[in-house]
């Protein structure tokens, strides 16, 4: 388990990975929102105040090893960032008042996006802008994405659960368009918990495409039901893509999977350095 300090207006945060996601150290949090000198004294307060939250608090917060301040680990009760915002709306104080703000402008912004999905889509080619992507990489990046949620609609048309099912279909593509699992490919690109896809290349992100929108074409004319008909599928989708990428790495002399990642540098930047 990997635990890191967050800091917050010059204050520590504890932090722990949990289920590959960041858990937060909720008396941390209430101190730094607050100021109180018993953040625990104070959680217990506001639970009293908020009997809706009390009445589910088991499931916002889980007991997680964490340094505490005498050196020793501990269980501490920690919680995902959904949970942290649930507990930031139940805090009065006004250093909260900013969180909720922010919460408030995301749910506007989501009412938005169900109402115009098209808004979603500028939403997130102007991030990907902001890290510093390149037109010509957004636009593969955008179109792979849609390419997916094609793919993972259909499977849920075709009795498919999201998870494990979704994963191990996914890594069976993978496997056969690239050699790699998700997972494997991940380790060599030197990732963590970033998403595979915003680190690779056009032609990484092409044959990506093309074993997904492969898989779901399969899929519709087998009409695959279940997991074990759709593994097939994913496995036949796959392998076209793989089969493009060998051919390709013939010609070109050159491999289609790369250890690049951009990490450290964007991929704008890089882009505009192999040019030169």
């Amino acid at each position: 388990m990997e635990t890191k300090l967050a800091i917050f207006k010059g204050k520590e945060i504890r932090r722990t990975l949990h289920n590959d996601e960041w858990w937060f150290c909720i008396v941390d949090i209430v101190e730094v929102l607050t100021d109180s000198v018993d953040s625990k004294q104070y959680l217990k307060k506001m639970r009293q105040r908020d009997p809706e939250l009390n009445s589910y608090w088991g499931t916002v917060c889980t007991p997680l090893p964490l340094l505490a301040p005498d050196g020793k680990t501990r269980k501490i009760n920690c919680a995902n960032t959904e949970g942290i915002f649930r507990i930031i709306q139940s805090i009065t104080s006004p250093k909260a008042e900013p969180f909720k703000r922010w919460l408030a402008k995301v749910g506007y912004e989501r009412v938005q996006e169900i109402e115009d999905p098209e808004l979603a889509t500028k939403r997130t080619k102007a991030l990907y802008r902001a890290k510093g992507y390149s037109e010509a990489w957004l636009e593969k990046r955008m179109r792979g994405i849609a390419v997916r949620a094609e793919l993972t609609d259909e499977w849920q048309r075709r009795g498919i659960e999201e998870q494990p099912e979704y994963a191990i279909l996914t890594a069976e593509i993978s496997k056969a368009a690239f050699g790699l699992t998700p997972a494997e490919y991940k380790d060599l690109k030197g990732l963590k918990r970033q998403n595979l896809r915003d680190h690779m290349t056009d032609l990484e992100l092409i044959f990506s495409m093309l074993g997904e929108a492969a898989t779901t074409e399969i899929a519709r004319k087998q009409d695959a039901r279940g997991f074990p008909e759709n593994k097939v599928a994913a496995k036949k989708g796959g392998k076209i893509a793989g089969d493009a990428r060998e051919k390709l790495e013939i010609e070109t002399n050159d491999r289609v999977v790369s250890v690049e990642n951009y990490l450290t540098e964007p991929e704008g930047q890089k882009r505009l350095k192999g040019k030169k």
